[in-house]
């Protein structure tokens, strides 16, 4: 049952509309144009001008086009990019999302209703198993060694909210998933050597759908260039049209929403994942390790 979004009828700002009125502010700067001209385009005033400019308000596809037009953008591959941006950003702000009763999902929150609404998530991940592919036991443990709950049911809300999270990689518009493993996410006995003798056998399931692509970089490859941090890419049309990046830390999640930080993180994806085990290959990799469990 979808849970009543907090957020509704309040002035919020979305990632999503951070990256577009970015977008929208940078092509004005260039033009050298005030806030007044936009407002004036628009018949409205400087002050919703500064809202979609800081991505607070959602945008009509009529008032995009009419502020492409004033900012002189006459390449339709640019403004339906932006069109694109905004129609998923109105998307986002409409669902009333089933997160929303989960409060243990507070950090998380944000991220969780991008990939409601995503078509493909590329990720890299260093220390665990991405959430879209791992099993209840595996999410309890890792909740309880994280220590940020004593209390057994939240822990138990937690794992009940992520493996309905799990939903996106199936049914009519199934989620395209391609995660990339470091060696040391197998390794690590998250809940001991039963639970991840599980959760590979897990991984080898979940890589039989078509929409999941699996790759494993073992410790052989030696140097490469994912071994600073883990991110995502998450994209909501064809990939690289209007993509962003989150990356956790200790405290928080960190959005990076400029198309440059989109393209630099794509790319380095695609080097890290040239390092890596091919599918088969890194399938075989997982179940020899599963036989040593």
């Amino acid at each position: 049952m979808a849970g009543r979004d907090p957020n509704r009828g309040k002035t919020i700002t979305t990632v999503l509309g951070r990256r577009l009125g970015g977008e929208l502010l940078r092509m004005r700067e260039l033009r050298s144009l005030l806030q007044t001209h936009a407002a004036e385009a628009l018949t409205a005033s400087t002050a919703k001008v500064a809202k979609m400019e800081r991505g607070q308000v959602p945008l009509r596809d009529p008032d995009v086009r009419a502020l492409c037009h004033l900012y002189g953008e006459t390449d339709e591959t640019v403004i339906e990019k932006l069109l694109a941006l905004a129609k998923a950003d109105r998307d986002r702000r409409k669902v009333q999302g089933w997160w929303h009763q989960y409060p243990q999902l507070k950090a998380q929150m944000e991220y969780v209703a991008l990939e409601d609404i995503a078509t493909e998530l590329r990720t890299w991940q260093l220390a665990f198993v991405p959430g879209l592919l791992q099993t209840p036991d595996y999410t309890r443990a890792l909740a309880m060694g994280n220590g940020v709950w004593e209390d057994p049911g939240a822990i138990e809300s937690f794992v009940e909210a992520r493996m309905a999270r799990q939903a996106r990689l199936t049914g009519e518009r199934p989620l395209s998933l391609w995660a990339m493993l470091h060696e040391g996410v197998l390794r690590q006995l998250v809940g001991g050597r039963d639970v991840m003798r599980v959760q590979l056998e897990h991984l080898l399931d979940a890589a039989q759908l078509p929409n999941v692509h699996l790759q494993v970089v073992p410790f052989s490859a030696g140097a490469h260039p994912g071994m600073t941090s883990a991110f995502t890419v998450v994209s909501f049309t064809e990939p690289g049209a209007l993509d962003l990046v989150q990356a956790d830390t200790f405290s928080t999640q960190v959005w990076l929403e400029s198309e440059t930080d989109a393209a630099h993180h794509n790319a380095l994806f695609d080097r890290i994942a040239r390092v890596g085990l091919a599918q088969n290959d890194s399938l075989t990799f997982i179940d020899n390790f599963r036989k040593e469990m």
